[in-house]
């Protein structure tokens, strides 16, 4: 008798969920790149500690300095210092006498490419920001970084205004933070024609020469309306570093920075080619035009004299004429 044995299915009561499968461990590189990652995370969590104390700080010490700021309302009513001049009976300037050479003027009387020329090369974005550029401080450190050379600035022209009305020339960090509280107070109580209007008449030369148009007075014996583009762009130059970059001290340096501003004028559109090319090539002609003590200048000595024992010392500030 032979019996038949057929085969038989076997069924697995087990689920499928109940098979694990076996998990490989971790490679050596999966071990070695999750160090840098739970790095990362403690230095960014140490970072956002350290940014939320110093946000902390910063209110306090807002909170602190703003009653003993300077009122910035005073600036509409600021008068700036001007000398006494003493004209002839047909008007032509015999002689001038104060500390700071100045003759302030309102910002409608600066042609559009004298205050182009200042923007270009200090504050493109002027009419944009509302006193702290964060754009042109990028830009002045990648420029930076490219050439080695701080040929553009971060600052605005909002805050060189703050710095020239109310502060001093010390470098620190409270100096700062107090300048940019100043800016940002500027802003909201200025006009940006005004702001303009202010710097062009208060920034330094060299020389005791203050303000666009005794600048043009003094290095080409020019208003305003006669300079040209080449001598716009040379006089731009010079506020950032006024001896260094002094076209009578420093001709060459002063040559490379005028070039410098004119190329950032032909490529904001402020120059067409030839305009540019044109510029470039003209040759430095700035001179020391100071005046000549003649006899006429010492009749004028004696006028001077007269006023001032009349009006005291502020005839020599407030631009008597």
């Amino acid at each position: 008798m032979q019996f038949l044995l057929k085969p038989t299915n076997v069924i697995s009561t087990e689920s499928p969920k109940s098979i694990v499968t076996a998990t490989p461990p971790d490679s050596l590189w999966q071990r070695i790149w999750r160090i840098p990652a739970q790095l990362l995370v403690t230095l960014l969590g140490v970072a956002l500690q350290i940014l939320l104390l110093g946000s902390l700080g910063a209110a306090i010490f807002v909170e602190a300095t703003l009653p003993d700021l300077p009122n910035v309302q005073q600036l509409h009513t600021v008068v700036l210092q001007q000398p006494l001049q003493v004209l002839s009976a047909d008007g032509a300037l015999i002689a001038e006498f104060g500390i700071e050479r100045r003759q302030a003027v309102p910002l409608q009387d600066i042609p559009q490419m004298v205050v182009q020329a200042f923007l270009a090369t200090e504050d493109n974005r002027f009419f944009e920001h509302r006193g702290i550029d964060l754009i042109g401080i990028g830009r002045a450190l990648l420029s930076y970084l490219k050439t080695g050379e701080k040929t553009q600035g971060g600052s605005t022209i909002t805050m060189q205004v703050a710095r020239n009305f109310f502060l001093s020339s010390e470098k620190t960090f409270q100096r700062k933070l107090i300048e940019v509280l100043l800016t940002l107070h500027i802003e909201q109580t200025l006009t940006k024609p005004e702001i303009l209007e202010l710097y062009l008449n208060q920034i330094f030369f060299g020389h005791r020469t203050y303000g666009i148009v005794a600048a043009a007075s003094l290095y080409y014996d020019q208003p305003l309306t006669a300079l040209s583009v080449a001598e716009i762009a040379m006089l731009a130059g010079i506020p950032k570093a006024p001896s260094a970059n002094n076209p009578l001290t420093n001709p060459v340096r002063a040559l490379e920075r005028r070039n410098y501003i004119l190329g950032r004028m032909y490529e904001l559109g402020y120059l067409n080619t030839a305009q540019y090319e044109q510029a470039r090539a003209a040759p430095n002609t700035a001179q020391l035009h100071s005046q000549h003590r003649t006899r006429c200048w010492l009749r004028g000595r004696n006028g001077a004299a007269e006023v001032q024992n009349f009006y005291g010392e502020a005839a020599v500030t407030q631009g008597y004429r």
